[in-house]
């Protein structure tokens, strides 16, 4: 990448963003930081975002969705990275779901898009997402989908960020807490173009 190119993604976020380290877990990796991961997905839960679980989410319980997101990164079938601090501690994290039908190859999903309460509002959401965008068209994508609760916080980082919303779902989920709430469905076209990853982005495993 080149010197302006590098001081144009840099430009892209926030020195807060720039502080942490972003990268690629495999399915050793997610094992050595599984404890770290069932208190993101606790934490995230516990402070009341829509990602298919309850308040009384169980360590055992959030254990099983991190073994399922493990063997879906061992076969292929998604990706997950995260944000690291300086002490190598996570952060955040987001999948790229590529395992789709035969008629939807040009198709991704994106989903559990996670940072830590402490961690927020210092663009790592934003890091996160531009990059698994970056990395499925590098992979031939054309086509991201994603759903959120209708107007969180996520729903404005995603306009934010370009994508596009498909419909409203009234009364989709439950949120943590139990009552219900609506979801949106949000979609991006992937223009082709420069698919160089950030130079702040590594592979762990």
């Amino acid at each position: 990448m080149s010197a302006d190119s590098q001081s144009a993604v840099s430009n892209a976020f926030s020195s807060h963003a720039l502080s942490f380290t972003y990268s690629e877990f495999d399915a050793a990796a997610i094992q050595a930081y599984l404890p770290q991961l069932i208190q993101l997905l606790t934490d995230c839960v516990l402070h009341g975002a829509s990602v298919g679980f309850m308040a009384d989410l169980t360590e055992e319980k959030a254990a099983a969705f991190w073994h399922k997101v493990q063997t879906g990164v061992a076969t292929g079938e998604r990706r997950l990275w995260v944000a690291l601090d300086a002490q190598r501690r996570l952060a955040g994290t987001v999948q790229l779901i590529t395992d789709m039908p035969d008629n939807q190859p040009h198709r991704a999903e994106i989903a559990k898009l996670l940072v830590f309460s402490h961690q927020r509002r210092k663009g790592i959401a934003r890091a996160l997402m531009l990059h698994a965008q970056q990395e499925a068209r590098a992979v031939g994508k054309s086509l991201l989908v994603l759903d959120t609760e209708t107007g969180s916080a996520a729903a404005l980082l995603y306009r934010s960020l370009g994508w596009q919303v498909g419909g409203h779902i009234p009364g989709y989920a439950r949120l943590p807490s139990g009552p219900l709430a609506g979801t949106s469905i949000f979609y991006m076209v992937l223009k082709a173009g420069n698919s160089a990853k950030p130079s702040f982005f590594c592979h762990i495993g």
